[in-house]
């Protein structure tokens, strides 16, 4: 069986692409390119990541293709996420990613290049039971990546391998390292790659025009201005810059809320009451294998690295209410939900509002 792995640049799709080699697979090997760098102070590492992903695949003896994305990531990512920071939300581009370039471009350039299936070096399992496929948590808690790949299809997992699912991070470390590959001690990428280290805000203001607006408190006492809704997110600390003279205590600030029609962000000070909800609404509903009866009581993350919460899904008003057995902290709009049986990742749906 032919498989072809998207090599990154690095530790984890380095040890998936040499593991692939020792179950005996015909492995070759491909970079993805999904950003084309505005800058030259290395934001954007594709450079550096090629070359470490040249220098794995000729440790290996295997053949590299190079394609490059950006025009695809552009259109059905980046735009998407552009959209909904002008509507005041938070996307997570990672998902999309998944869903529209790593596991959809990629997989059809893969299965044109000869490829059985593709594999990346995702911390997430696939197992198939009565011919239906299921997606399942890495065994290494602290690096699953199910949430991220909670919008694939049947036809997608039926196609991908995740060699890393059984495994945990420090043994890919050792792996790498007794292999003696350029990527052993890379540090993980954190974020996404057309932002990288540079301030979120600064970027987004590059794309994103500035609409001033009122910072407040709960009870409506003005702060300071802000730059524009489109830069803030829910449950945000740093970068709103509010000095001394608010406040009773010493407490930090947090964002609380992004009231559109009036252009207000409300602030609150330590933890505040004011960032928990019991509630929300979701749309957009994707389910892995079959749609499952409602209601339905299962775990649910709002966030990627959250331990899994109890919560029951219902249908109202044509729309996913979920309802949490605990109040959650910070829950934010145009975020995923994902939701979970045991080990089992069921889909998830896009974050609408909260109560």
């Amino acid at each position: 069986m032919k498989i072809i792995v998207g090599l990154s640049g690095g530790v984890d799709s380095s040890v998936a692409a040499l593991l692939l080699i020792e179950q005996g697979f015909e492995v070759e090997a491909l970079f993805m390119k999904n950003w084309e760098e505005d800058d030259t102070d290395g934001h954007c590492t594709a450079q550096q990541d090629l070359s470490d992903a040249q220098k794995v695949a000729d440790k290996l003896g295997i053949k590299l293709h190079t394609v490059n994305f950006s025009s695809d990531y552009w259109d059905d990512v980046f735009e998407h996420f552009l959209k909904e920071h002008k509507k005041g939300r938070t996307p997570n581009p990672d998902v999309l990613c998944n869903q529209k370039i790593k596991f959809k471009a990629f997989l059809d350039y893969a299965l044109n290049l000869g490829a059985d299936k593709i594999s990346t070096g995702h911390y997430a399992r696939i197992t198939q039971e009565n011919g239906v496929f299921q997606l399942k948590t890495g065994l290494d808690n602290n690096k699953d990546q199910s949430y991220f790949l909670h919008l694939l299809n049947q036809h997608q997992l039926s196609k991908s391998l995740f060699p890393l699912g059984e495994i945990n991070k420090d043994e890919v470390r050792k792996i790498a390292t007794e292999n003696d590959f350029v990527t052993a001690d890379k540090k993980d990428s954190t974020g996404i790659c057309f932002i990288g280290e540079r301030n979120f805000s600064e970027f987004l203001q590059t794309y994103l025009p500035k609409q001033q607006g009122d910072i407040v408190d709960e009870n409506g006492q003005f702060i300071k201005h802000h730059q524009g809704l489109a830069f803030y997110t829910i449950g945000q600390r740093k970068g709103l810059e509010i000095g001394g003279g608010f406040g009773e205590s010493g407490e930090p600030w947090f964002v609380a809320d992004k009231r559109l029609e009036s252009n207000e962000l409300l602030v609150v000070q330590g933890d505040s009451s004011l960032l928990y909800h019991t509630s929300l609404n979701a749309s957009n509903p994707h389910w892995i294998a079959t749609k499952p009866k409602f209601p339905l009581k299962c775990k649910a993350k709002i966030r990627y690295r959250q331990a899994s919460q109890n919560c029951t899904i219902d249908i109202e008003n044509n729309a996913i209410k979920v309802t949490f057995k605990q109040p959650q902290r910070a829950i934010t709009p145009g975020q995923s939900i994902v939701f979970y049986t045991d080990d089992v990742c069921l889909g998830g749906a896009i974050i609408e509002n909260r109560q």
